[in-house]
């Protein structure tokens, strides 16, 4: 008998409880990451969970590799691995999580290259024809710039999740926090909500809608951003994450308060706000020189008192 029916219930379980705060796309990279360790197992002939050791993940991982995925891949294969491993320890089927002992793929720090403040602020100006549809995108760019959102979290706004200056949004993981909302992103979304009154299905919840009537997808907002760009004539690559990174970088050059962009973009770790941010540490070493009483170097004309 295959080992895919037994253990593959367990995934299924697991994908069920994840569903409660992960996004749709989260969901499915895990669906077919743990797909993969399935069929791994299988050919292994490997049939209880209580098998799965860190040597069997490695041997899983580095077949992967050889068959050319790259470090954001392996990671997250190794991430789906680890939850799947939390979820077992909890049911009992493990007695610890052997993902700690597989090293996690060292990543390359490719970041996308934020867009002049100045350029940007010239394009979300530009004049649109006025029509629903371009009403909703705009809000939705003015949006994404004001509050330095994920695609996820803009797609999964609800109208309740809209509080005047601020927006509730769930974050990676199911973690809520609340982000300002500017008054340029405001003004857009007040006029886009006027529209969408007569446009949502009965019972919709979601704030940005398709025509439709219901949620708009990922996959339509990428899309969406993409033809802005091209009719505005920017000549650039417009994404989500390439606003999001233009809001946490041109916010960071004007205020210099590494915390507050950190929790803004609701990064756990403030090295991951660091990396984000394209951080110019010489500047953030001469203030921090000059701010910490510890810090800045006695002149040779100084004598201890």
């Amino acid at each position: 008998m295959s080992s895919q029916e037994p253990l593959g219930t367990e995934i299924e379980a697991f994908l069920a409880q994840l569903s409660r705060t992960a996004s749709p796309a989260t969901l499915d990279a895990y669906r077919r990451d743990l797909a993969g360790l399935l069929d791994f197992m299988d050919e292994q002939g490997i049939a209880s969970w209580h098998q799965l050791d860190a040597g069997l993940l490695r041997r899983f991982l580095g077949g992967e590799r050889a068959r050319g995925l790259g470090p954001r891949s392996l990671a997250r294969r190794r991430s789906a691995c680890s939850k799947l491993a939390d979820h077992l320890l909890a049911k009992g089927l493990l007695e610890h999580n052997p993902v700690a002992l597989v090293r996690n793929p060292r990543q390359p720090r490719h970041l996308p290259r934020p867009v002049d403040v100045d350029r940007l602020a010239s394009f979300l100006d530009t004049p649109h024809d006025g029509s629903p549809l371009s009403v909703r995108d705009q809000a939705m760019l003015e949006l994404f710039y004001s509050s330095g959102l994920r695609l996820a979290e803009l797609a999964g706004l609800n109208l309740v999740d809209l509080h005047g200056e601020r927006v509730r949004v769930l974050g990676k993981g199911g973690k809520p926090r609340q982000v300002p909302v500017g008054s340029r992103a405001r003004q857009a979304l007040e006029a886009w909500l006027q529209l969408r009154m007569n446009m949502a299905a009965a019972g919709e919840q979601a704030m940005f809608i398709s025509n439709r009537g219901t949620r708009l997808g990922h996959r339509a907002i990428q899309q969406r951003l993409a033809l802005i760009a091209r009719r505005r004539g920017l000549d650039e690559h417009l994404h989500p994450h390439r606003l999001r990174h233009s809001f946490a970088s041109h916010l960071l050059e004007s205020s210099q308060d590494l915390r507050a962009v950190q929790e803004l973009l609701g990064h756990a770790n403030l090295s991951t706000t660091q990396v984000y941010t394209h951080l110019d540490w010489q500047h953030l070493a001469a203030s921090y020189d000059a701010a910490h009483p510890r810090a800045r170097r006695r002149r040779s004309d100084e004598t201890p008192t």
